[in-house]
């Protein structure tokens, strides 16, 4: 056989994102969507916990000793950042706890690290906004938390929307999420900010952002923005608010 080993050059070098999943993550295709080809995501999970989606659970997934063993199960594979990828275990105990689990994952050896809602809070201070309007899937007790956490940043919540669900929030379909973040649009709010990872929105965000002429913040995107960031590599998927960032 006659070929020129010169075509099999490669493969492409791989930059490394750690991430630190909840137990019931189901987006992971969504995930990659949001980030070009050379960075590769290097998942790990907290241990199961068997609770519905709720503040206990919120409580349950954001024990720092958890992230800590979750971190040193991807520090192998050499990732440049570490993102704690769940929108309610980093607001859940407010501000200085989020900022306490970042520090967590540097001690147990990330370069770098990120959280959902530390993404969040920066994206408000950079596009200086402070008014939202706010959807979640989760029960009321638990949304409260993140108009407090909001709240800390010295950001008003406007108007604000919950499904109230327990489980299964990757299941809800486009057509729901759309109509709920349209009812939860206010006229006062600068921004509407999506939460939770386990909850669909890339293909929502483009055609929402045009029809309501503002930022559509979703916490998958938050996050990969903030870690590609902190990589130097550009925003990949919609979000054209977030490429204003610099």
């Amino acid at each position: 056989m006659d070929f020129d080993l010169l075509e099999f050059e490669g493969p492409l070098a791989q930059r490394g994102i750690g991430v630190i999943a909840p137990f019931d993550l189901a987006l992971e295709r969504e995930l990659w969507r949001w980030v070009p080809m050379e960075v590769s995501l290097h998942l790990a999970r907290t241990p199961y916990e068997p609770v519905p989606v709720s503040m206990e659970m919120a409580q349950l997934v954001s024990d720092s000793r958890h992230l800590a063993a979750a971190t040193r199960d991807v520090l192998h594979v050499e990732p440049e950042v570490v993102a704690y990828l769940c929108t309610s275990g980093s607001f859940v105990n407010g501000v200085d706890y989020e900022r306490s689990l970042t520090k967590a994952i540097c001690d147990a050896g990330a370069l770098d690290a990120v959280t959902t809602s530390g993404a969040l809070a920066e994206v408000l201070h950079q596009l200086d906004l402070h008014r939202v309007s706010v959807l979640t899937p989760y029960d009321g007790d638990l949304t409260g938390k993140l108009h407090d956490f909001l709240d800390e940043l010295g950001v008003r919540t406007v108007s604000s929307d919950h499904l109230g669900l327990g489980g299964g929030i990757w299941k809800v379909s486009y057509r729901t999420i759309a109509e709920r973040i349209l009812a939860a649009d206010h006229a006062d709010a600068e921004a509407i900010f999506v939460s939770c990872t386990n909850l669909p929105t890339y293909d929502l965000i483009e055609p929402l952002e045009s029809a309501l002429g503002k930022p559509v913040l979703t916490a998958n995107q938050l996050t990969m923005w903030a870690c590609l960031r902190r990589m130097n590599l550009p925003i990949v998927g919609p979000g054209k608010w977030l490429r204003e960032v610099d």
